[in-house]
């Protein structure tokens, strides 16, 4: 993130990242299996515990309720209450939940095993996210790490298909919920054994009203939505919920704007593509939890497979979209992140429009095979870049809330997409049957759905155009993950005084640039920085002041690549300096080159001197950036 780091952003240098990392991995791609791996089961389940085929749809539903309506509050619970402490709490809870569901013997019971599961999930998955972040400073590391997080986001969606009808033709539908059970009991050791205790805490108390008409609010649209797919939308329950959502969506944002605690302070929205990752987030979640529905009940209920054919059929889309995620930092960096996701939504909504053309008589070769791969594809390579949109330049003590947010923006855009588009299928199958055997009718709902998913994508895509056209390199609007979508800040070659100079430093990259970018700590490690003081984060347009061998200084930040490039520049006593820094690493040590101009009036009276003393500065700034960098590896 473009941020200021402190020496607790990133994991100490003694431990090993990548344990620590799977680990959270691990706890994401749970809460995503969770949300599918009923979904091949769901006759089994019925007739389990005695669910009319209405009911089931309640198995999934109680889990999508709790999860969409609490993970605002479990952002910003991790962030007070320390994020591996909450993560810890919701693995437990989860395990627990998980375990009774599997035992359940009546209905009631199970639907509320999943809502407590969907609780623990609300925990798990903002805290989760920020950890992982923690772990690596902005640059290389941290683009891997979203490739990562996309890789098992859209994996654990595939892999609860697959898992799913694999334990339920084997040992029941129970299994799904006991397999659950016992993987997150190890993944909850994986993170008490790896995971570091660096993060710290945000100041503060918890927003309880804020947080409590938020989850109300947000209960009642997601219990409103899911509900209109079996009652419609002209119910009275259906249209008292969603009256009664938007007038505490409306009341939720009058208290926020007077709450100096905010649970979602407005200020959230202002800062770099927060506002824009989560508007486009949603628009993709609107599509995802969908697809997740309406292909394996097409496979099942139209070509007929079983739960484990159905489950093995998920494995080109989740290989797809583990492809996808490890390519996308990569893309990012040759494209730029704009091009890059127009790209990959214009390719998802490709696969949703293939997918659109299924027949009745079809099979899975020709039917699904070739559109899974597409949609795998762009929607990997999608949630990767707006994950790091909707939580790029957010400060270290809302990181937690900002992990939240976006993780209820997807899914809160996924109840209203299941419920819009199941309404469609449902009311374009029942028309259809009218005239046309049942798998004709049932696949032109499925067409219909897949037609409007295609369509929802191609407009995400032209969205995602107009929020990068207007975000203008150089302003604090525009925060940089790549250096694709702005130029390179170089130094003015026809200046008096020009200095290039470079240094080998024997330490990780995370340590080396979380030092040199903590502005306001400059003055621990630089003998020569007297004073530094930053407003905001460190982004592209913003400026900070210090102070150096007598010169107060204000410059204003032009470029930033995290982990790679920083430059800045400004005038002092009329003298205009442009500074450019580098990084590279290379095996153990990285290289950090530093070159800057100087020009003005007193350059050109005193050149020989001042390029001196220009010189001198940085050859000591190098110095102590490297004996410092080294000291703490």
């Amino acid at each position: 993130m473009n941020l200021p780091h402190t020496r607790t952003a990133a994991a100490p240098p003694a431990l090993r990242p990548g344990p620590a990392l799977a680990a959270l991995a691990a706890a994401q791609f749970t809460v995503m299996l969770a949300t599918s791996i009923v979904n091949v089961a769901l006759p089994q389940i019925g007739a389990g515990v005695g669910l009319s085929d209405g009911g089931t749809t309640w198995v999934v539903n109680a889990y999508g309720l709790a999860f969409g309506a609490l993970l605002l509050a479990g952002g910003r619970a991790a962030d007070l209450l320390g994020r591996r402490r909450v993560l810890a709490l919701g693995l437990a809870l989860f395990a627990a939940a998980s375990l009774t569901a599997g035992l359940a013997s009546s209905a009631d019971l199970l639907i509320a095993a999943r809502a407590v599961q969907g609780l623990g999930a609300a925990a798990i998955a903002p805290a989760a996210l920020v950890l992982a972040l923690d772990l690596f400073p902005p640059g290389p590391g941290r683009g891997r790490v979203l490739g990562v997080w996309g890789a098992v986001s859209g994996a654990g969606g595939a892999g609860g298909v697959l898992l799913g009808g694999v334990l339920t033709q084997a040992w029941g539908w129970p299994w799904i919920f006991h397999a659950v059970a016992l993987g997150t009991t190890l993944v909850l050791a994986g993170v008490v054994v790896f995971v570091p205790r660096a993060a710290g805490r945000a100041a503060g108390r918890f927003d309880l009203p804020g947080a409590a008409v938020i989850t109300v609010a947000l209960t009642c649209l997601v219990w409103g939505l899911t509900t209109a797919r079996g009652a419609g939308w002209t119910d009275a329950r259906v249209l008292g919920a969603l009256v009664g959502a938007a007038a505490l969506l409306a009341a939720f944002v009058v208290i926020e704007r007077r709450r100096p605690d905010a649970l979602l302070p407005p200020r959230l929205f202002t800062i770099g593509r927060v506002a824009a990752g989560n508007l486009l987030m949603g628009l993709l979640g609107s599509v995802w939890i969908a697809l997740f529905f309406f292909l394996p009940l097409y496979q099942q209920q139209v070509l007929g497979s079983d739960p484990l054919v159905t489950g093995v059929g998920q494995l080109p889309l989740a290989a797809a979209n583990m492809l996808g995620a490890a390519v996308a930092p990569r893309l990012s960096r040759r494209l730029g992140s704009t091009a890059t996701l127009t790209a990959a939504l214009l390719t998802e909504a490709a696969g949703l429009l293939w997918l659109s053309g299924i027949d009745a008589h079809g099979s899975y070769a020709a039917d699904v095979l070739g559109p899974s791969v597409l949609v795998g594809l762009g929607l990997s390579v999608a949630f990767v870049q707006l994950t790091a949109f909707a939580v790029e330049g957010v400060p270290p003590q809302d990181a937690g809330l900002a992990g939240g947010l976006v993780n209820t923006t997807r899914q809160v855009g996924g109840a209203i997409g299941l419920a819009a588009l199941a309404t469609l299928a449902g009311s374009v199958t029942a028309r259809a049957a009218v005239h046309q055997p049942r798998l004709e009718a049932l696949t032109a709902g499925y067409r219909a759905a897949f037609t409007v998913s295609a369509a929802v994508m191609a407009a995400t895509a032209l969205l995602a155009l107009f929020f990068g056209r207007r975000a203008r390199p150089g302003t604090a609007a525009a925060s940089h993950l790549t250096s694709g979508d702005t130029p390179m800040t170089s130094i003015d070659e026809t200046a008096p005084v020009i200095v290039r100079l470079s240094a080998t430093i024997d330490a990780p990259l995370a340590t080396v640039w979380a030092l040199h970018t903590d502005v306001a700590a400059w003055p621990t490690w630089n003998p020569d920085v007297t004073r530094a003081e930053l407003d905001g984060p460190l982004l592209p347009g913003n400026s900070f002041s210090w102070q150096t061998h007598g010169l107060d200084i204000t410059s204003t930040v032009s470029e930033l690549v995290p982990g790679e490039r920083i430059a800045w520049g400004g005038p002092a006593e009329g003298i205009t300096g442009i500074h450019v820094w580098s990084f590279e690493q290379s095996g153990g040590h990285v290289t950090v080159r530093t070159e800057e101009s100087w020009s003005g009036a007193p350059v050109e009276a005193a050149t020989d001197h001042l390029a001196k003393a220009l010189h001198d500065s940085l050859e000591s700034w190098l110095g102590n950036l490297k004996s410092r960098a080294e000291q703490s590896a």
